[in-house]
């Protein structure tokens, strides 16, 4: 699932047929009306579009199932926050997204780009229209969305995705301009380029400016963490220079993982986050795939170990929480039998026996669930989540958020 030569053979074989029948780089958008981040991709389909050889089929979706969505009125407050952020952190010019989309706007939305589609004019006019429903346009429905919703929701649901503001490719997903830059790169590698920067969004890197080294001693950066999120393992490294860098103390948070709190999480989003994490990680230079899913038992054996770690000390929770997720997402360690857990703390500088005896010291579960209360507090759900001063955010996506909101606070020291 996560092998690179199988992906790239995978890739060469799309392209191999592509050519064969003649066809165009087909990509297929799936465009959400309430979601702000379809509003946010839909700024990006005209230049998308407009690639050499390129066609973009673009499909109208609801929003994702309740499976998919288990903390809904969060996912949704959270996404209108969030695609503002992004949205200035782009310099798009977008609604404010201070609202929930009205009832009345999403019908004559959903009906306005589903005539669009009808007249092949989607590319060229569904940000103006996504838009006009942000802004709380209303009127008479002349067209009905219905059927096209349900068709894309199908053809999302048969390729493998849940979510709206999402690209496929011959084969591969991409979220949003937060992965349209991975999109960009390979359609680029393909022969087929656009006009103009690309990728027009870069993936964001750490500043870490040197002229504000330090500045931060005394100040605190949360990460609220699992040891089931893949996405945890890769932020890490990060997080750790980021608050070493401005000299800010970093406390490691730890939660359950959502499906042991009672929250699902099924196979197409199990998937989708590997694949996702597999390319992210690439990106960071970090080794990743070899996984020994460490859900139940072992992760409980393992915020035990860092429970105690943390009382330690000395680095040896940073060393040991890193020890612990690169042993599960990267080399495939089983931290439910003694020998991995024993290895994983070893290597973080712990003494082994200790840590194999630190399951039997259940305290971890009340600061777990302490930390959930806060960061549900921060009106967070998910993680990776950190939050700096009054500055919250979901994802390690949003780490140059954070860094901002560090440098901000470092100049003013």
């Amino acid at each position: 699932m996560t092998s690179e030569r199988l992906a790239a053979r995978r890739r060469r074989w799309h392209e191999v047929g592509r050519r064969l029948r003649g066809r165009p780089h087909v990509v297929h958008y799936f465009h959400d009306l309430a979601d702000p981040y379809s509003l946010l991709a839909a700024l990006a389909l005209p230049a998308l579009a407009g690639r050499r050889g390129v066609v973009v089929e673009a499909h109208l979706v609801p929003p994702p199932p309740d499976w998919a969505a288990p903390e809904r009125a969060l996912l949704d407050a959270h996404a209108r926050r969030d695609a503002a952020v992004l949205a200035r952190h782009c310099g798009l010019n977008v609604p404010a997204f201070d609202r929930a989309m009205a009832p009345a706007a999403l019908a004559l939305g959903q009906s306005r780009l589903a005539e669009a589609l009808a007249r092949g004019t989607f590319i060229e006019t569904a940000a103006a229209i996504t838009a006009a429903a942000w802004r709380g346009e209303t009127g008479a429905p002349a067209a009905d969305a219905a059927s096209l919703l349900a068709a894309g929701a199908a053809l999302r649901d048969r390729l493998g995705h849940y979510l709206g503001a999402t690209f496929h490719y011959a084969g591969e997903w991409y979220w949003g301009l937060d992965r349209l830059h991975y999109l960009e790169r390979r359609l680029d590698a393909l022969g087929a380029p656009g006009e103009g920067p690309s990728p027009r969004h870069p993936r964001p890197v750490l500043r870490l400016d040197p002229a504000l080294a330090d500045r931060l001693a005394g100040r605190e950066l949360d990460l609220f963490f699992s040891f089931r999120s893949p996405y945890s393992y890769i932020v890490l490294p990060r997080a750790f220079a980021l608050a070493d860098h401005y000299g800010a103390t970093l406390n490691l948070r730890f939660i359950l993982p959502m499906v042991m709190r009672g929250l699902p999480v099924p196979l197409s989003k199990r998937l989708y986050i590997v694949r996702d994490t597999k390319r992210e990680a690439g990106a960071e230079g970090l080794p990743f795939g070899r996984i020994a899913d460490p859900l139940g038992v072992p992760v409980e054996r393992g915020l035990a170990v860092l429970h105690h770690a943390l009382g330690l000390g000395g680095g040896q929770g940073r060393a040991f929480a890193l020890s612990f997720l690169q042993g599960a997402f990267a080399e495939g360690i089983d931290a439910g039998g003694d020998a991995g857990l024993a290895l994983m703390a070893a290597r973080a500088g712990l003494d082994a026996k200790a840590a194999l005896a630190a399951p039997r010291d259940e305290g971890w579960r009340a600061v777990a669930e302490a930390n959930r209360q806060a960061m549900a507090g921060l009106g967070l759900w998910g993680v990776p989540s950190l939050r700096f001063g009054a500055t919250a955010a979901w994802g390690q996506d949003r780490l140059w958020l954070i860094e901002e909101t560090m440098i901000a606070a470092a100049e003013r020291v």
